[in-house]
């Protein structure tokens, strides 16, 4: 049986973190693993970033190689016998293509859909980076700059805390959680510059994050990325 169902490069990894009371996260919290957080704090992350490469049990699939996904997570942890294992859920992933969607939804039960999407990527003295995604005649964006230089993630960081997660799981139903791996080697950051955030969150994901759409993040930080895979084994419990 095949052991990988997805591998891709997943590149130019954005993320704007907003601190929520850990009340707003509850409904979305799978059974059997618990909030993680970041001195005290819960947060939820809107991410943007560049599927590049994709391919699904080892092929290529034509036309949908390269593409954005924007998404919402927050992060929890499960305690497996003497092992912790720190994860994401996702509230929302939005992707251009609808194939993709309902291939995601479908064999996951995933929390995908497809609506417009656009990237504009520059490369020189620093980089520049933009995702947009319209919704409802809305294009929200996500808008950066930083340096190029790559730095490591330095221990106990908000950088490590966002970005060292393994797993991700999926709220089946009120009793039941799907666990899956994910694999990619330890990401480099670059110092951002300046963001810029203009998202209409009750629009997009609900009454319950309305309030973040005047809100400034409190951190934005990116990855360079790298290679990934996704496991196709998912445990259930």
């Amino acid at each position: 049986m095949f052991n990988t169902f997805l591998t891709a490069n997943w590149e130019y990894l954005v993320m704007a973190n907003y601190e929520v009371d850990p009340v707003v996260l509850a409904p979305y919290l799978p059974n059997g693993v618990e909030l993680d957080v970041y001195e005290g704090k819960a947060f939820v992350s809107l991410v943007g970033f560049m599927f590049k490469k994709t391919k699904l049990f080892g092929v290529s699939i034509p036309f949908f190689g390269s593409f954005e996904e924007i998404n919402l997570r927050f992060y929890v942890k499960r305690k497996d016998g003497n092992k912790i294992k720190k994860g994401v859920v996702f509230i929302n992933e939005t992707v251009p293509f609808k194939l993709v969607a309902l291939l995601a939804n479908k064999l996951y039960k995933e929390h995908y859909i497809s609506i417009p999407t656009k990237h504009a990527i520059e490369y020189g003295t620093i980089k520049k980076i933009k995702y947009q995604w319209k919704m409802n005649d809305y294009w929200n964006s996500i808008v950066i700059e930083s340096e190029i230089q790559k730095n490591k993630i330095e221990p106990t960081s908000i950088e490590e805390f966002i970005f060292e997660r393994y797993f991700g799981f999926t709220k089946i139903d009120k009793n039941t959680t799907q666990e899956y791996r994910i694999r990619h080697p330890k990401w480099q950051v670059n110092k951002i510059l300046e963001a810029n955030i203009s998202c209409d969150f009750g629009n997009m994901y609900g009454a319950a994050f309305k309030n973040l759409s005047t809100r400034k993040p409190d951190s934005v930080i990116i990855a360079e990325g790298s290679n990934v895979s996704v496991n196709w084994k998912r445990d259930r419990f």
